[in-house]
């Protein structure tokens, strides 16, 4: 069994499309320049959501879709906060830690929002995995709002969605995106770490 998944996988490999190639460079590059906090994660982010738009509507993963259309305006947002720097000055803007009042909430939002998502992918779409593309959808986009303020609390949400988006993806055959989000898992280990002795330097 084994031996058959790594050949099918090398097949896919080798037959991938120039698209899907894109997704994983662009997807991969811009994690990479996330971790080491440079403010171009961000138009190639565009990049890689504008890439993603096109594969998760041939596919029928809608909340990806949906959620991808918010990343592109995230993607823009946080481009535009990291630039401004620390409190709209051209100081290199510092990571920092949300409040234990601020995660409570986006928890209980999150939750909400995957409920809600997941209700209406089953009721009113055909789509595949309905809550569980709304997790991953939902947990994404609280990540990625946590990222454009260059909170550390970013790579806990990014770890639980890689997990989750690496088994949903394998499930799915779209073994490119599977590769993504496991190399997303250590991407996300890594992150953290870097951005804790970023958030250290600065606290001390």
């Amino acid at each position: 069994m084994v031996q058959d998944l790594v050949t099918s996988f090398s097949d896919y490999l080798v037959q991938m499309r120039w698209l899907e190639a894109a997704g994983l460079f662009f997807g991969l590059l811009c994690v990479w320049l996330l971790i080491k906090e440079n403010i171009w994660t961000w138009p190639l982010g565009i990049i890689y959501v504008l890439i993603s738009l096109v594969i998760f509507y041939q596919i029928k993963l809608y909340a990806d879709l949906i959620l991808h259309v918010i990343f592109l305006i995230l993607n823009i947002y946080g481009w535009y906060y990291w630039s401004r720097g620390k409190r709209g000055k051209k100081e290199e803007l510092p990571v920092t830690t949300t409040s234990w009042q601020l995660m409570i909430k986006l928890i209980v939002i999150s939750a909400i929002g995957i409920a809600v998502s997941g209700f209406l992918l089953v009721n009113y779409t055909d789509a595949s995995l309905p809550y569980w593309d709304s997790a991953t959808s939902v947990l994404s986009l609280t990540g990625m709002w946590l990222s454009t303020k260059k909170k550390i609390e970013n790579w806990y949400y990014w770890f639980i969605v890689d997990v989750m988006a690496a088994a949903i993806y394998f499930y799915k055959g779209i073994y490119f995106y599977f590769i993504l989000y496991f190399v997303y898992i250590g991407l996300a280990v890594v992150g953290y770490l870097a951005w804790r002795k970023s958030w250290k330097l600065v606290t001390t």
